[in-house]
């Protein structure tokens, strides 16, 4: 399989029924390739038959007991989507809830992310892009079960209706289960025309729900990636070379050998793995290695070097990636100038679950069970590994110890692939928490320069941005023009009214590994964006809020949140006696959101307390309604408030603005404005020295073959 090739499919006939024996009815998107291994392997444990004929990659599978099992193609690292998806699902299926169960979906074509071309979660995409394929996979499901007890009945479908997993005909009094039907159901051909229902009769949608997930969470099986075990398992762990782009040079396994219960040492692609009968022996016997490394051409690189470098690429002119009016001439006629630099550090991902992998290579297959966000490129990464054909590598997705983009990377896929190859054997590779704080895919360090001109009146004329940092783009292809759009989002969609506009882009590369982080390059532009307007408000003598007010003029949806937010605060009264407020309003993700926040500063402790927050938001799509909590859970978590300050949240419904050209600039921007960036010296950068390993790309068409160790080393064990 291509890994990345974007399938398109017809919406009109994208659902295909199939069979499941007498077991029940499948419901599923149309895959033109049907892989039968696969298709046995993610729904065996519902089938009581497996005689039957299956089709893959089914979405809804009603069983004759009345189950409703919902195949979950995205990955659950906390925030919910495992029972949001099924919501969605079962409400246009008029299921009864206390009867859905769901599974994790396998690696497969047919349930490519079309944001990605592949099948992942991120970029806040996972309930947009299954909102409408789960409707209409619950709706034809519906009509399916109807049809199949009019028949039963000898009556007209239209004289039925659905009601909690039960087909109701009312002339009559007549009732029976989806349960009853399922096998009729699965007989009728897939409706053409999927009416879906009417926002005001959602049951399930919208409605306070508690999370599927929370029992098998809170007594313990649920299994993340850390609980899997299998038959015959052994464990290991991997010594990295302490810096970044470093590999092994030699390495003397002697006294590692000699710790009982470590079974094999073996060299692999991002160094040496110490394989034992526990995760603790391993690490002891990674301890005893004495490996000399070769630190290549990142082991004079500190922290200051890489300011210094930011700070000189920052210092010229970058490729442009906004320009209105004449910003380099204009600069020169402004009444006043000011200018400033922020600068962030690289940041890990820091999840709670370190990373991890169990895989089991065999001559025949590849079983990979792995906390990943990116099952095809984690499918891909163990096809090359191997050598085996996709479709012989299976993808057992579990629960996430959490992800923010860190487990979109395939790294730790690889390491326990390689391992278990070597050792022949199941191997559960584990990561510990040193090991995952050096070495991430960071978020970048950025450095910003900005400069403004202000009129007579102290109103901003001029308003130029230079960022210099690395590209997580470039990781992926050459870049066009040495220019990332991810290292520039929010800061070249600039919602002020500024007539005069200039946002570049210098690409400098610091030979640290740097990947998706939640909300990519939203996380810092945000806070240089809103951390300037305020300068600039200082600057010329105007109140923060009413600057903002007047510069949103031609942006109406930041411009709303913006007087909610200010509103509901009580902007322009005074604050209680030694508390101060701030706000700021950024769109990303398609959602806007703005901020209200009042603290208070211990100078004496050299402490901030958050006492209150209020935030308004306005959602395009469902899948930035949770954007308000999660953000007042960052504000409290950074701040390190010793209490919990109070909040207001107010939200719109997601049709209440009236789209049109003034929306239409800010649309690329991202999320929202990161609390956890911070205004740094150079010695915030914390390039910490760590292990590099080469990199598989995220999309195939796009992936350098991936350089893998000799093979004398990957087929025996050293």
């Amino acid at each position: 399989m291509n890994g990345c090739e974007s399938q398109h499919i017809n919406r009109r006939s994208f659902l295909k029924r199939g069979t499941l024996g007498a077991t029940g009815l499948l419901i599923g998107f149309y895959l033109p390739e049907l892989r039968q291994a696969h298709a046995a392997d993610s729904v065996r444990s519902n089938s009581a038959a497996s005689g039957g004929r299956v089709t893959l990659n089914a979405w809804i599978h009603v069983s004759a007991d009345d189950t409703v099992t919902i195949f979950i193609d995205k990955s659950e690292m906390g925030q919910s989507v495992l029972t949001g998806l099924a919501m969605i699902a079962a409400d246009e299926l008029e299921c009864d809830w206390q009867k859905v169960r769901t599974e994790f979906a396998p690696a497969d074509k047919v349930y490519f992310n079309p944001q990605f071309g592949a099948q992942g979660t991120g970029a806040s995409t996972a309930t947009r892009t299954s909102w409408e394929p789960l409707r209409k996979a619950g709706a034809a499901a519906r009509m399916m079960l109807l049809r199949a007890a009019a028949q039963k009945w000898g009556v007209e479908p239209s004289e039925c209706r659905a009601e909690k997993g039960a087909i109701l005909h009312a002339p009559t009094g007549r009732r029976t289960s989806y349960g009853s039907v399922s096998q009729a159901a699965g007989k009728i051909p897939v409706p053409q025309e999927i009416p879906l229902k009417d926002p005001r009769d959602f049951r399930i949608i919208g409605k306070p729900t508690r999370r599927l997930d929370t029992p098998d969470k809170v007594n313990g099986r649920a299994e993340f990636g850390i609980d899997v075990r299998r038959e015959n398992m052994l464990y290991a762990v991997v010594a990295r070379c302490p810096v970044f782009g470093g590999k092994v040079a030699s390495f003397d396994a002697s006294k590692a050998k000699a710790i009982p219960g470590v079974k094999h040492v073996a060299q692999i692609s991002s160094g040496v793995a110490v394989v034992a009968d526990n995760s603790w022996t391993a690490m002891e016997g990674r301890r005893a290695l004495d490996v000399k490394w070769d630190e290549g051409p990142n082991a004079a690189a500190t922290s200051e070097t890489i300011r210094k470098l930011f700070a000189e690429r920052a210092s010229r002119p970058g490729h442009i990636a906004r320009k209105d009016g004449d910003p380099e001439a204009q600069i020169e006629h402004a009444a006043r100038k000011i200018e400033a630099v922020y600068e962030v550090p690289f940041l890990a991902h820091a999840t709670m679950e370190p990373q991890n992998c169990t895989a089991d290579v065999t001559a025949q297959r590849c079983d990979v069970w792995a906390p990943t966000q990116n099952q095809t490129n984690a499918q891909k990464t163990a096809a090359d590994i191997t050598g085996l054909d996709p479709s012989k590598v299976f993808v057992h997705t579990t629960f996430l110890g959490g992800g923010f983009g860190r487990r979109f990377e395939s790294d730790y896929v690889a390491d326990a692939v390689e391992v278990s190859k070597a050792a022949g054997k199941p191997v559960k590779v584990t990561w510990s928490r040193e090991d995952d704080i050096q070495h991430d895919f960071y978020r970048t360090a950025s450095y910003a320069k900005f400069t403004a001109g202000l009129d007579a009146d102290g109103w901003p004329t001029v308003w130029m941005n230079r960022i210099a940092c690395p590209s997580i783009m470039g990781r992926f292809g050459p870049l066009k023009d040495n220019f990332d759009a991810r290292s520039v989002e929010i800061c070249d969609a600039v919602p002020y009214a500024i007539p005069n506009i200039l946002v570049d882009y210098q690409l400098a590369e610091a030979g640290i590994p740097v990947g998706f982080w939640r909300s990519v390059g939203a996380s810092q532009n945000g806070f240089f964006l809103e951390s300037f307007i305020d300068e600039l408000a200082a600057e010329g003598n105007k109140d923060p809020y009413e600057l903002r007010r007047h510069l949103l003029r031609n942006a109406p949806r930041h411009l709303r949140v913006l007087e909610t937010a200010a509103e509901k605060a009580g902007w322009g009264t005074p604050p209680p006696a030694g508390r101060f407020r701030g706000l700021a309003v950024v769109s990303s993700y398609f959602g806007y959101v703005a901020h209200v926040i009042e603290i208070s500063v211990d100078r004496s402790k050299r402490s901030l307390n958050v006492h209150r927050v209020v935030c308004a938001l306005d959602s395009r799509s469902p899948s930035t309604a949770g954007a308000c909590s999660r953000a007042i859970f960052m504000i409290i978590r950074c701040c390190a408030s010793r209490t919990c300050p109070s909040w207001t949240c107010t939200s719109f419904p997601a049709n209440w603005h009236q789209p049109g050209p003034a929306n239409s600039r800010c649309r690329r921007s991202l999320r929202r404005c990161a609390t956890r960036s911070s205004r740094r010296r150079a010695d915030a950068f914390a390039a910490c020295r760590s292990g590099q390993k080469t990199w598989p790309d995220l999309f195939s068409r796009l992936r350098q073959a991936m350089p893998l160790a000799p093979k004398t080393l990957r087929n025996g064990v050293r």
